[in-house]
Parts: C-alpha cells; sequence; structure tokens
C-alpha cells in the first residue's frame, strides 16, 4: 500500500499569505472601533481568525490517499473518506489543461470508473509528477496520457463525468 500526500510546499504557499491578511483586518478593525473598547472585540475577531486557520491547517495535513492494488482510499480536506474498488477501475488519464486566462499547463490525474465516471482526480497543483507516477503502476491498470494540452471546456466537452458536479456547467454565454 502507497500512502500519498500533496505537496507539502502548498501549506507555506497558501497558509502564510492567507494568515498574513488577518493582520490588516485586525488593524482595521481596531482604527474603526477605537482603542478603548476595542481590545475584546479585536481579541475574539483575532482567535476567529486563528481557529480557522488552524483547522484549514489540520485539514490540509490530514489529507491523504492510500492506494493499494485493492483500491484507493482518499481522506479529502474536509475530512470525507472516499473508496473506490479496484474491480471498478477502468484506467487512468492524465492531460495536461491548461490554466484559466494562461499558456501554463497543469497535469491532471482522473482515475475513470467503469461506468466512465471519475472515481478519483489528482490536480498538478496539489500533487506531483512523480505521486502521479504511482498510481496506475500500484492499481495495476493501463495509463493513458493526453497527447495535446486541452482547455476545461474541451475537457467538458468530450469527458463531462471526469469534472466536479460544478466543473459541468459553463458559465460562459
Amino acid at each position: 500500500m502507497q500512502t500519498l500526500r500533496p505537496r507539502r510546499t502548498l501549506g507555506w504557499s497558501i497558509g502564510l499569505p492567507v494568515a498574513t491578511l488577518a493582520l490588516p483586518l485586525l488593524a482595521a478593525e481596531l482604527w474603526l472601533l477605537g482603542t478603548r473598547d476595542a481590545w475584546p472585540i479585536v481579541a475574539a475577531t483575532g482567535a476567529a481568525i486563528t481557529l480557522l486557520i488552524l483547522a484549514a491547517w489540520i485539514g490540509y495535513r490530514r489529507s491523504r490517499a492510500s492506494i493499494s492494488r485493492y483500491g484507493i482510499v482518499e481522506r479529502g480536506f474536509f475530512g470525507g473518506v472516499s473508496t473506490v474498488a479496484s474491480r471498478d477501475v477502468a484506467g487512468v488519464l492524465r492531460v495536461n489543461l491548461y490554466r484559466s486566462n494562461s499558456l501554463d499547463t497543469t497535469q491532471e490525474l482522473f482515475v475513470v470508473e467503469r461506468t466512465g465516471r471519475g472515481a478519483f482526480r489528482m490536480r498538478g497543483r496539489f500533487w506531483d509528477e512523480p505521486t502521479m507516477d504511482q498510481v496506475a503502476e500500484v492499481l495495476g491498470v493501463e495509463e493513458t496520457v493526453g497527447a495535446e494540452p486541452m482547455t476545461l471546456s474541451e475537457l467538458r466537452e468530450a469527458n463531462p463525468r471526469l469534472l466536479y458536479w460544478f466543473e459541468r456547467r459553463s458559465l460562459s454565454f
């Protein structure tokens, strides 16, 4: 069994800017409310922000995917656990998706069920390539690699069942 974890640099590259955004918020709250009676409110706001950041950090540290020849057990960021049996896996698809409004691409990995639905997804922003390379090998299924990069709308047209529910609908008219 292989336990795969998201990039560990992600915590610092996302968490530190989010945490530093709290300082101007607290300073503005202190300035707007005045210094005399504002300390309990500023302290309560600071404690709430600290608890939210701590909860996000714990969720990030606990997220992982355990992959074996028997299937995949994924523990998501919000604590949900999903399981995919290897008998339900048809294959692994890897594509390069263009980032929105950019020519840069990120690699995406989809574990596809026999019904054609996406059972498990690894985004290149969160998982590195050596980690993605292990999935098809450990599951013992065929891996298909897309020849050309594609946009999200092209993927939506070609394989809408691979995407999350909110990605299946286009906001453009």
